[in-house]
């Protein structure tokens, strides 16, 4: 069975709400499955350490789930219109997948959730995209062929899928937020099953 990577950094679960539903989207392509993840969070107190397991969800991301994926979802909450400080930090730490080409020609997609409409989802979607085009990764949008891209009013942009949450941090999801986010994940998991197809 092949694998998609869905690696997200969640604070509130938002961000854990779409990763699930693009995990939901991956799984109804036939042959492939998906592979949850997560990173822990940092700590400002540099003698601060998680656990090696996380005490509840998805495990954490190690070197080898890049390595054995066929496409990788990543998704972390917005932080002043960038991606949040634990997944930069992991990403930073990726020299030695960067230099052996683990990722290089694979695709990606990345996701996102704010408290605002306007709170910087699509400059923290683009930031996602510049290390996985280091990467030599084949970056993936949501079409405009999507019908819940035109009508929603919460979540969504072209970039990648995003989710709304308001000023309490609400991780629930509109019907469209979802719709997209396993349109996100079904479409991944169909372009890295015909683009690993092309490799064997």
């Amino acid at each position: 069975m092949k694998e998609i990577l869905v690696l997200y950094y969640s604070h509130r679960g938002s961000v854990r709400a779409l990763a699930e539903q693009i995990a939901l989207g991956v799984h109804q392509v036939p042959g492939v499955a998906a592979r949850v993840r997560t990173v822990p969070r940092l700590s400002t107190v540099c003698e601060a350490v998680e656990d090696d397991i996380p005490a509840s969800g998805p495990p954490y991301v190690e070197v080898r789930d890049l390595e054995e994926c066929i496409g990788l979802a990543i998704g972390s909450p917005t932080r002043f219109g960038n991606m949040a400080a634990p997944m930069k930090y992991f990403l930073d730490g990726l020299a030695g997948p960067w230099v052996n080409g683990t990722l290089a020609g694979k695709p990606a997609s990345v996701f996102t959730s704010t408290a605002s409409q306007h709170g910087g989802q699509e400059s923290t979607l683009l930031s996602m995209m510049l290390p996985l085009l280091h990467h030599g990764m084949l970056v993936m949008g949501l079409p405009y062929t999507e019908p819940a891209l035109n009508r929603t009013r919460t979540g969504g942009t072209p970039y990648g899928a995003s989710h709304v949450a308001g000023a309490d941090g609400n991780p629930a999801l509109s019907a469209d937020e979802i719709e997209l986010a396993i349109a996100q994940g079904r479409r991944l998991a169909e372009t890295a099953l015909t683009l690993a197809a092309g490799r064997a």
